[in-house]
């Protein structure tokens, strides 16, 4: 079974969302902004979400973490939960 492990930042708004991809893309840490943004409690990990298989998170996840190339950070994804940017970590078939 494939097996990925990912970070994740999650917000309310896609506005939002977007803003914080622009400053992760212009070098601000990905852990510290999750610490301090996202509303996930995951965020007090830095967005650390551990290793996981297809089917452990909801689809709009799984289509992300189980596509896209490793430590880029994707989206917003929207999910009932709000709006997430993902990075994947590790992947191991």
């Amino acid at each position: 079974m494939t097996l990925a492990s990912a970070r994740h930042i999650l917000v309310d708004n896609e506005a939002q969302c977007l803003e914080l991809k622009q400053r992760i893309a212009a070098g601000e840490d990905f852990a510290e902004i999750a610490k301090q943004y996202s509303s996930c409690p995951s965020g007090q990990d830095g967005g650390e979400l551990g290793e996981f298989g297809p089917g452990m998170m909801v689809p709009e996840f799984d289509k992300v973490v189980f596509s896209a190339p490793l430590n880029e950070v994707q989206g917003p994804v929207q999910t009932q939960f709000g709006y997430h940017l993902l990075e994947v970590t590790n992947r191991v078939d």
